[in-house]
């Protein structure tokens, strides 16, 4: 059985705040090693001061261009062209990019929404995975139990309206789960089965708390067969190298 259960009362996250602490003060029951805890970038994001004040952004030339003609705040679409590896495609008011990570979302994951200070723009953490392992690493030191961490974003699809969450670091899950090679119910080989294991996890705590009610961590239950003690090869995992890429 799958237990997903979002955690209460966790307050606005400042730069420089412990969150892990926070976290262990607000877990109905102690940790366990073979839970998942998963948090919402902008609470790590947050803590790490990964934040832009558009007071102190000054366009360049290309944003002022990029965003005459959709009424964009040019300031904000220089945070993102700051982001962005690469500009992929600008139509209709949103920037597709490939992050510094490889990420290739909207806007290069520059988000205002849940930012109590309306001029702030919350950023990507600069190395997702690293901010997942050093957030497992204190919860280990704080409570003796070593949960696997994912950090997650809502990134849209191609083809699909909406969005969905998914995973951007990951210590201690394995990142996906490969059943290729392996025999189907009746028998035949799989050749294609190739589950992306902490983006279906980062999905399943999405549907457990609400976009509005400041509810940026989720504990799951039921799933420690897929942690490990090792943290693992993160995130990154899940990214396809660019000469895999048929659609870009």
């Amino acid at each position: 059985m799958l237990s997903v259960l979002a955690l209460e009362g966790l307050p606005e996250i400042p730069a420089g705040a412990d969150l892990a602490s926070l976290v262990v003060e607000r877990l109905p029951e102690p940790l366990r090693d073979d839970e998942v805890l998963v948090v919402a970038h902008k609470a790590v994001s947050k803590a790490e001061g990964r934040t832009r004040r558009l007071e102190d952004v000054v366009p360049g030339e290309r944003a002022r261009a990029l965003a005459l003609p959709f009424g964009k705040d040019p300031r904000h679409v220089q945070v993102v062209l700051d982001e962005t590896r690469e500009l992929i495609r600008a139509e209709r008011g949103v920037l597709i990019c490939v992050t510094r990570h490889g990420f290739v979302c909207a806007n290069a994951g520059v988000d205002a929404s849940n930012v109590d200070a309306g001029d702030t723009l919350v950023l990507l953490p600069l190395d997702p995975d690293r901010s997942a392992r050093a957030l497992r690493a204190r919860l280990r030191e704080l409570t003796g139990a070593a949960p696997a961490v994912v950090i997650t974003d809502s990134f849209g699809r191609a083809w699909r309206h909406g969005q969905v969450d998914v995973a951007l670091g990951i210590a201690g899950l394995a990142p996906l789960e490969d059943w290729r090679g392996k025999p189907d119910s009746v028998g035949r080989e799989m050749r294609a089965t190739w589950i992306a294991l902490a983006d279906e996890v980062a999905s399943a705590a999405d549907l457990a708390r609400g976009k509005d009610t400041r509810q940026p961590v989720v504990l799951i239950r039921g799933l420690g067969r897929h942690v490990s003690a090792e943290d693992g090869p993160g995130a990154s995992a899940l990214i396809r190298p660019e000469a895999e890429d048929m659609f870009r």
